[in-house]
């Protein structure tokens, strides 16, 4: 499932050089700038001769195959990599060459497509008409997500240096500043996997694609850390894959605490200046971080 088209259309790259003019007091001057690139990526699924465009979202490129795996398996969609037949950019020939690069092919080893009603809501929903709390907590439940067991403690030490550590593998923030990012760390500490992207939602889809298709999953034992806030939506998804801790440089939201009190995962927020907050999951800790947080 490597990323290689035979074809050599224009492929769109994760950046792009673009003009710009800088101000400092009463001067200014043109310079070039590293812009950080925001196209459209598909996702059709393939079943037989079923074809069905099941979501689009707006996402830096690169990792393409990841976030479409990591966004069917986060939606219920895949279950198990053993369904996948393959992963590909669409080679239509009525698609000019960079639109191919932008509509990723998931290929399911049935004939059938599988039931989709999971995903409406990314169509048919807005920010005006989301589903309620209660709601929320019982679909998790339905998909079979449990409470995630304890694991060994981790450190507050090793809470603290996580950070710098997401900071330094940044290369794209670095270069633009206009990224999110979510990493995957050892209890220990050690960087397991990090993806960035310009959608926070599609940064932490790239990583669990990414252990859904090197077969991974579930997370047990590992840290999630994420460079913004604590969302539902991004603390969900963690939970769907079995992480444990969850931290965010930021702040959570109200259902973001209450689905990891629900299912037993310590959630961290505002993670950053050698200090942090412990909303759920407190027990997890060691006994410093615990005393530290009160």
């Amino acid at each position: 499932m490597n990323e290689r088209p035979i074809w050599a259309p224009e492929r769109p790259g994760a950046t792009v050089r673009l003009p710009v003019r800088i101000v400092r007091g009463d001067r200014s001057e043109v310079r070039s700038d590293v812009v950080v690139t925001e196209e459209p990526l598909e996702i059709r699924l393939l079943a037989g001769e079923q074809r069905q465009s099941v979501a689009v979202t707006m996402r830096t490129p690169g990792n393409d195959f990841e976030l479409a795996a990591g966004f069917l398996f986060g939606e219920g969609i895949l279950t198990d990599r053993s369904q996948l037949a393959s992963i590909s950019y669409c080679v239509d020939s009525s698609l000019d060459g960079r639109q191919q690069y932008n509509i990723v092919n998931v290929r399911l080893r049935t004939t059938q497509l599988p039931p989709l009603a999971p995903l409406e809501r990314h169509f048919f929903t807005t920010s005006a008409c989301g589903v309620c709390g209660k709601a929320s907590l019982e679909a998790l439940q339905q998909r079979g997500c449990t409470v995630i067991a304890s694991g060994q403690p981790v450190e507050d030490a090793v809470l603290r240096r996580l950070p710098e550590q997401l900071r330094a593998a940044q290369g794209l923030f670095a270069r633009t500043g206009g990224l999110h990012a979510a990493a995957l760390f050892t209890f220990q500490g050690e960087l397991l996997a990090l993806r960035e992207d310009v959608g926070r939602h599609n940064a932490l889809d790239k990583l669990v694609g990414w252990a859904f298709l090197a077969g991974r999953l579930p997370l047990g034992d590992t840290i999630l850390l994420v460079s913004g806030r604590a969302s539902y939506e991004l603390v969900q998804k963690a939970v769907v894959v079995g992480i444990p801790v969850f931290c965010a440089i930021s702040a959570p939201s109200s259902l973001a605490i209450a689905v990891a009190q629900t299912f037993g995962m310590t959630l961290v927020g505002f993670l950053r200046d050698d200090r942090f907050n412990v909303y759920s999951g407190e027990e997890r800790l060691s006994c410093s971080a615990s005393a530290a947080s009160r």
